[in-house]
Formats: C-alpha cells, structure tokens, sequence
C-alpha cells in the first residue's frame, strides 16, 4: 500500500509540473492575442483561476450557513499566498525579477483592497449582503480598470488568428482542469503516505494539506519564475489576494452574511495578513525584484504565523 500510494504521488507531481509548464506557453499567446501584458492577464485569468477553489468553499460553507468559513479560509490562502507559496517560488528560481513598470502602483492597490473587508468586519463584526455587493463592486471596477489602463498598442503576432485564439482557450482551460485534478490527488496521496508513515495529523494539516491546496498557485508561480517570467508568478500572487478579499468574500456574502465565532482571532490572522501584504508590497517596490534572501524571510513568517496562531488558540480553548 505504502509502494502504491508513493508512485501514484509521484505520477500526480509530475502531471503537476507538465500541466502547470504548458499553463505557462498557453497564456503568453493569450496575452498576445488581448494585447495585454502578461501581468494583466496573469492578474486576471490566472488569479481568477486559481481563487476557484476559495470561490467555491466560500459559497458552500454559505449554502450551508457556515459563512464564517470562507472567511477564515481567505485569509490563510492571502497569507500563504504571499508568504509561501511565492517564497519558495522566487527560492527555487533564484530571486524574481520584475519587468513591468506598472507593478509597484498595483502593489499599492493590492494593500488597499485587502484592507476592504477587514476594515468592513471590524465597523461591525460582519459581513452584510451590502457589504458583499460593495466587495463585488470593487472587484468588477478594478478589473474593468486594469483592462482598460494596460494594454498594449502592440501588432498582433502572425497566429494570433480568432481560431487559434480559441484554440488556445480551450486548452488552456484543458490544463487548468488537469492542473486542479493532479493537486487534488497529489494532495490525497501525500495524505495517504503520512498515515502509512504514522505522522501526527497535525503535521498533515499544517503542512500537507496547507501546501497542497496551494500547489495549482505554486507550480504556476514557480514554473513562471523559471521561465524568466517573474511578472507572472507577481501577478498570480497578487491577483490572488484581491479576488480572494472582494469577489469571493463578496459573493459569499451576499448568498448569506459573514459572522464569525471568535473576532479575537479573527483579529489576530487579519492583522497578520494585512502587515504581510504591505511588507510584499515593500519588497515588490524594491528595484531589483525579489532577493533570495527576501524569499526565505517570507517562508520563515508564514511558520512564525503558524505557530503563533497555535499558540494563540492553545491559550484560548
């Protein structure tokens, strides 16, 4: 079982790695075909993708009047997001650097937009449907903003036919969906082999499944930086955040408000979550990009943040 539940792990991460590559080739020719750069529409496309699954924890826990949930669950993915996640990314290729000019004014809008809902949960303590439709709001003008601000006056390439365009859609949704479905197994095996190998559940939560969740993120990000695309991998992560913290918050919102049990740590993970955006948006306003060294800052905050948040809820229950 143990020999099985390995090669299937391993078959799972290279189905990853693949699908997440051709990920990468598949949204650069849709970002010839918009005119767009390829920060745009990384923001847009792929963030937006990637945020499918909070989108969907959030309108099932409101669907079953659990809110509280999602909102939980936006904050650790912001979190890792930023911390982690592009962490390891810019580790692996050796520090990001960042081309578009665009990038340190988008950081700015990043902070402020995250700001939204946690400034909008402490007026009150929750989330109104009112709040959830001025989330949304946010959400649709920014997009509409961003599209219309950034593109490009640049020729079409030679391909950038509407059939290849479609072509390229279509397969890009293809590994998309291939890219969800191998993170979901590599999620389950990884699983699978700490209960074979008698790890404590706990490790399994905090790192396995934490991670795994986030892999569609990581593998994107990280192919992108070794491809010499940091812009993308900053788009992605960025992205992210802002569709996390307004779309779906918003939309969960308005199918059911958010409250939660415990504001006090709420409080605590949301001003943690707000200090750590900021100090990405710092260290993306550094000319140079991201260092090595401000990689493992990063990754090294996110297990302070762990273990802070378990000391923090050991000394309240």
């Amino acid at each position: 079982m143990l020999i099985i539940s390995l090669i299937l792990f391993l078959v799972s991460c290279i189905v990853l790695v693949v699908s997440g590559g051709f990920l990468i080739k598949l949204l650069i020719k849709i970002a010839s075909f918009l005119r767009l750069s390829e920060f745009v529409v990384a923001f847009i496309i792929m963030a937006f993708s990637t945020s499918i699954p909070e989108l969907f924890v959030g309108i099932s826990s409101a669907l079953n009047k659990n809110p509280g949930l999602s909102l939980g669950n936006v904050i650790g993915s912001n979190i890792i997001d930023l911390t982690m996640v592009i962490g390891i990314a810019a580790l692996l290729g050796r520090g990001i650097k960042i081309k578009n000019p665009f990038i340190k004014k988008d950081s700015l809008f990043m902070v402020l937009i995250a700001l939204i809902p946690v400034i909008l949960m402490v007026f009150d303590q929750n989330l109104s449907r009112i709040d959830g439709i001025i989330l949304t709001s946010v959400f649709i003008i920014y997009m509409w903003h961003l599209v219309k601000e950034r593109r490009e006056l640049k020729s079409k390439f030679k391909d950038s036919s509407i059939k290849h365009f479609i072509v390229n859609l279509a397969l890009f949704v293809l590994c998309l969906i291939i890219l969800f479905f191998s993170a979901h197994f590599v999620v389950k095996y990884a699983t699978q082999l700490a209960m074979d190998l008698l790890l404590p559940p706990i490790l399994i939560g905090l790192f396995l499944v934490a991670i795994g969740t986030s892999l569609p993120e990581l593998v994107f990000e990280t192919r992108s930086v070794l491809a010499k695309k940091g812009d993308l991998a900053v788009g992605d992560a960025m992205g992210s955040v802002v569709c996390n913290s307004t779309l779906v918050l918003g939309v969960t919102a308005i199918i059911y408000p958010i409250t939660t049990v415990s504001f006090s740590a709420f409080l605590t993970s949301s001003i943690f979550m707000v200090v750590i955006t900021f100090l990405f948006m710092i260290l993306i306003r550094n000319k140079k990009g991201l260092s090595v060294t401000e990689s493992v800052t990063l990754i090294i905050l996110y297990i302070l943040f762990i273990l802070f948040e378990f000391y923090f809820k050991a000394k309240i229950f």
